[in-house]
């Protein structure tokens, strides 16, 4: 395997080498109000076949410009298009950037454009109505979330026809933090995004598929990248209310430099607060609070260093889910619960240290090191009283939990054979000490009746990755990479007597190839393909001693993406996805279960129209039809795997300061169980949203499941037995979805 990774580097050595790099005109594109840099905005070299797009520190270069008078076109999402002229020279020139409107014409189709990355991510994000970090989620076409405990749990995920559980297949980040915990007392790939405090969200980069070398573990559906604000634009003082005794502060004040575009330093504290009694005949007790403060240095044009440190702590009591017959025979309401003593407490303490650096005019070292401070503990109980009839069957899960991480990463823009062209390659490494990880039988959460497993985990994750990007025309692009991922599992079992931790190591390589071809200004097709893969949790990986523990994920798609006017864009992408065998540690129960090869087919379609500068349109329709390979047809089916969904809305913005929203949401039924004798139900979901600013005060109201349907949010065929039952019942057990919810704020900008 060494051999193999440095025949690889020598290959991207040689590449690397053979190239000649050439400066003629360099830039730095900024906010002209803020003076932050503007990373992925578009520089097109008019009356060439030049473009670039500015890097992490919003620069960019072109080679071989002519010597003459050049007029630059300089395009980014949310403010106006700046055409100026100017002359090649080896001095870093800056540009700045007027904010307006989010516009659609400012998208433009290019050949370093992925269907699967988010092209508007920035319009999608003040278009939506946002009451937590967790449903920024669903602004990736096609991905559907669920709650179904109390709010303080992290929600149940739904993407490409994967039931993702609570992270399992999809890797989230937030500011190159990961948010997935390996070998969590809840789930493999648990992720909880509570910590993050929504009004601080600057943008969301997601990418379906396996197709980045830069993104490793649990990226087999895609990959969802959070980055928070470096500044604030204006302190805020935001207040809201709701049904249901829901109540929420946040506020953020500028330490530091505030809008002075000139002041290099600058830093911000923000803080939330929040609880809330819920929608259940049980009160949830649901409490949150969140800190985020954050400093950045510019040291020099190409030089920062940014620290970021925020906390996050949340408790809650929940109803858990319950059985269909009970709400029929009358024993509940669908508000009602079976064990109202469910409930948990979570927190989260993140420490942040990031620098870039621009090494020369083309090359970029971003150098990153995180610590993250993790409990978890819950209680729960879905079989109600089929394993300890006098009892009932609660269980606790817990976990303390020491991650410590170091990211760096270089990009180097250069000539290869007189095409231009991007090496990027880096080193990620990540330690998770997990202590006390804990599955037992509990009563009323007092009493601990039996512990089922109990253990110390020691995991650590090292990748490498290289990748090339060849503009080999002006029209056609393509990437080459490949990553490698070592790892090592370590767990301590402390319910046996004597000292025997068990250990394994494992390694696996995941090559990717890109292409892209621009038909026109208005059409593009890109081929995507990559192998990806998830570990599994460290206690599978000693229980199979290292067989079939880092199951490989094989994608393939193809996509179109036009824009026949400056208002409508869309995509269309049809993909294939194979998942191998695998074994899965059963967080519920404390076993190891097999999960056989799977099968995904799929067609994703997204539509954005802005036919006025007050009036946008979305829609998104996904399609996937989910099979397990090997078994019987008819006994194939994949429980929960989503099959269809559809997201969509409308925005209307006045620009005197009066906005208008209105969302849909739709899931269409889907099996439960594998023979799909048991059904999980679909719903149809209208959410609105309306909100008055003017000056310095902006007030808005929110109301969620506008209808008031009623509907099922997480559904699962359980196997339970009520007290009193002679024998156990497998059906549907669900948490009902929320009512009519209807909230107000106020927030003071100043």
């Amino acid at each position: 395997m060494k051999k193999r990774l440095l025949i690889i580097i020598w290959i991207f050595g040689a590449i690397n080498i053979a190239a000649k790099a050439h400066t003629s005109l360099n830039g730095i594109v900024m906010d002209a109000e803020t003076g932050r840099s503007l990373p992925g905005a578009f520089v097109v070299l008019e009356n060439t076949k030049q473009h670039a797009v500015t890097n992490d520190l919003g620069y960019f270069s072109f080679n071989n410009a002519p010597d003459s008078i050049l007029t630059l076109s300089i395009s980014y999402i949310g403010y106006e298009t700046l055409n100026i002229k100017t002359r090649a020279e080896d001095d870093l020139q800056k540009f700045t950037l007027q904010p307006t409107v989010m516009s659609l014409p400012a998208v433009n189709i290019r050949p370093e454009l992925s269907a699967n990355t988010a092209l508007i991510n920035q319009m999608d994000i003040k278009a939506r109505p946002i009451r937590n970090a967790q449903e920024i989620l669903q602004i990736v076409p096609g991905l559907m979330i669920a709650q179904h405990a109390g709010g303080g749990k992290a929600e149940q995920i739904f993407l490409r026809g994967f039931d993702i559980d609570h992270g399992t297949d999809i890797a989230l980040s937030v500011d190159g933090i990961p948010v997935n915990m390996v070998s969590h007392a809840h789930g493999q790939g648990y992720a909880d995004l509570h910590f993050i405090i929504p009004e601080l969200i600057d943008d969301v980069d997601y990418q379906k598929g396996t197709y980045d070398a830069s993104i490793g573990n649990f990226a087999t559906a895609g990959a969802i990248q959070f980055n928070t604000l470096n500044t604030l634009s204006d302190n805020f003082v935001k207040l809201e209310a709701g049904q249901y005794n829901t109540f929420r502060a946040v506020a953020g004040l500028q330490l530091i430099g505030g809008n002075n575009a000139e002041q290099k330093e600058k830093a911000y504290i923000a803080s939330a607060y929040e609880f809330s009694d819920g929608y259940f005949e049980a009160s949830q007790n649901f409490f949150r609070f969140n800190m985020l403060g954050k400093y950045q240095n510019q040291i020099t044009d190409t030089e920062i260093i940014r620290l970021g440190v925020s906390t996050f702590a949340s408790e809650w009591d929940a109803s858990g889910q319950i059985p269909e017959r009970a709400v029929k025979q009358g024993l509940i309401s669908r508000f009602g619960a079976i064990d109202d003593t469910e409930g948990g407490q979570t927190s989260r303490t993140n420490i942040n240290v990031e620098h870039i650096k621009m090494l020369t005019s083309h090359s970029v070292l971003q150098t990153q090191a995180y610590y993250t401070r993790y409990q978890f503990l819950l209680f729960f109980n879905f079989t109600f009283f089929d394993q300890d009839p006098i009892n009932g069957d609660q269980i606790r899960q817990q976990e303390n939990r020491h991650l410590l991480g170091l990211n760096t990463s270089l990009v180097h823009d250069h000539e290869l054979f007189n095409m231009p062209s991007k090496l990027e390659g880096g080193i990620q490494m990540r330690f998770d000490a997990i202590q006390d990880n804990e599955l037992s039988r509990t009563l009323n959460r007092e009493a601990t009746l039996s512990r089922m497993s109990l253990g110390d985990v020691r995991e650590t994750n090292v990748g490498v990755f290289l990748s090339e990007s060849f503009r080999i025309t002006d029209r056609l692009q393509s990437t080459i990479g490949t990553r490698m991922d070592f790892f090592r599992f370590q767990y301590e079992d402390e319910l046996v007597a004597e000292y025997n931790p068990l250990s394994e190591t494992k390694s696996i390589l995941s090559p990717k190839l890109n292409m892209s071809y621009r038909l026109s200004r208005g059409i593009q097709f890109n081929l995507q393909s990559g192998l990806g893969f998830h570990s599994n949790d460290t206690r599978v990986v000693v229980a199979q001693e290292g067989l079939d523990i880092l199951p490989r994920a094989y994608e393939t798609e193809f996509t179109a993406i036009t824009k026949p006017s400056d208002h409508l864009i869309a995509t269309i992408g049809l993909w294939r996805l194979r998942l191998d065998q695998e074994f899965v540690y059963v967080g519920d129960e404390g076993i190891v279960e097999p999960s056989g090869e799977s099968l995904r087919k799929g067609i994703d379609a997204s539509i954005r129209y802005q036919p006025f500068q007050w009036l946008q349109m979305d829609t998104d329709v996904n399609y996937v039809l989910p099979r397990a390979i090997g078994e019987e047809d008819g006994a194939d089916y994949i429980p929960l795997a989503p099959i269809f969904t559809s997201t969509g809305g409308v925005k209307i913005d006045v620009q005197e300061g009066f906005g208008l929203s209105l969302r849909y949401r739709y899931m269409d039924q889907r099996p439960a169980n594998e023979d799909y004798t048991i059904t999980a139900d679909g719903y149809f979901l209208l959410d609105a949203a309306v909100h008055y600013r003017k000056n310095k005060i902006e007030v808005g109201f929110s109301a969620q499941n506008l209808l008031n349907e009623e509907w099922k949010e997480a559904q699962f065929a359980t196997t339970s037995r009520l007290q009193g039952e002679p024998e156990a019942v497998t059906e549907i057990h669900y948490t009902p979805g929320s009512p009519f919810f209807a909230r107000a704020y106020a927030t003071w900008y100043f």
